[in-house]
């Protein structure tokens, strides 16, 4: 089922082709009794019963609006030029909105990539395309989509973990831009069948579930933690690796394998702590 155009002529003009039928059936009816004559009176007749039946014929189509035109159940085309029109008479006109519509998914609670349970809803922006899909290829189009897009959104929370440390990795909270073009592509492939169109979606709630937010808080925490650590390690080796050939080649001094240690150990220290260092002042040995 596609859609395609349907006969149909300008409201007014047709107005005033068929208001030129009524006088000119009134005329042959006329002419019927001044001159006793049957046939004028036959033809008389059969253009007022014409003009009827493409009077009732007569459809508005607003603006992002269609009309789909059926004959006795058989799909003859669709109406979207918007203004006043004369189509096929006897037929059954069916409106549409072709106008931009919002959905907002229910909250979903699913398991994300890691097997965590999350909390996650969407926000889908579509409109339709295909009047004689939406109408006729499925039972009611935005119960459709409503549901198609609840499935998608599960699908592809399930692909992906709510967050990680790592930068190469795609997670829903840190690219939520990523995560919404795949469920957008997701969609479409779904709602094609449909003859909708889908604009942009939006991931507009996304949290860990009620039961783990707690524990996943301070896992959270534990992992910042120790990914702040390793770059302050990482950043006090090469510290105190440029510190010491900065003194050794600066100052013409070598230091022995202990003094070295012992160096290394006071610069990753006073580096790497998070609390201010006291220095010790070395007054020399002690002796007897």
């Amino acid at each position: 089922m596609k859609e395609k155009n349907t006969f149909h002529i300008n409201g007014y003009l047709g107005l005033l082709i068929l208001l030129f039928m009524v006088i000119g059936g009134g005329w042959l009816f006329y002419l019927t009794i001044l001159n006793e004559t049957v046939v004028t009176g036959i033809f008389g007749v059969l253009l007022w019963l014409i003009s009827g039946l493409f009077i009732s014929s007569l459809t508005i189509v607003g603006p992002n609006q269609a009309k789909a035109i059926l004959f006795f159940g058989k799909y003859l085309g669709t109406i979207k030029d918007n203004g006043l029109f004369v189509t096929t008479p006897l037929t059954q006109k069916t409106l549409i909105s072709l106008k931009v519509k919002n959905f907002n998914t229910a909250l979903l609670k699913v398991n994300d990539f890691d097997g965590n349970p999350i909390e996650i809803s969407a926000v889908v922006v579509f409109r339709v395309v295909d009047t004689a899909k939406a109408l006729f290829s499925v039972d009611n189009y935005l119960n459709f989509v409503a549901i198609q897009s609840e499935t998608a959104l599960r699908h592809i929370a399930s692909q992906y973990p709510y967050d990680t440390f790592e930068d190469e990795d795609i997670t829903l909270r840190g690219n939520t831009t990523e995560v919404s073009e795949k469920l957008k592509i997701e969609l479409e492939e779904r709602l094609a069948i449909a003859g909708v169109e889908v604009i942009e979606t939006r991931l507009n709630h996304l949290a860990y579930a009620t039961e783990i937010a707690s524990a996943m808080l301070q896992r959270q925490q534990a992992r910042a933690i120790l990914s702040a650590r390793q770059t302050i390690v990482e950043g006090a080796v090469s510290m105190t690796q440029m510190a010491l050939e900065q003194i050794e080649q600066g100052q013409d001094i070598e230091f022995n394998d202990d003094r070295r240690v012992q160096l290394i150990n006071n610069l990753l220290v006073s580096i790497i702590t998070d609390k201010g260092t006291q220095p010790v002042i070395n007054t020399g040995d002690v002796k007897d």
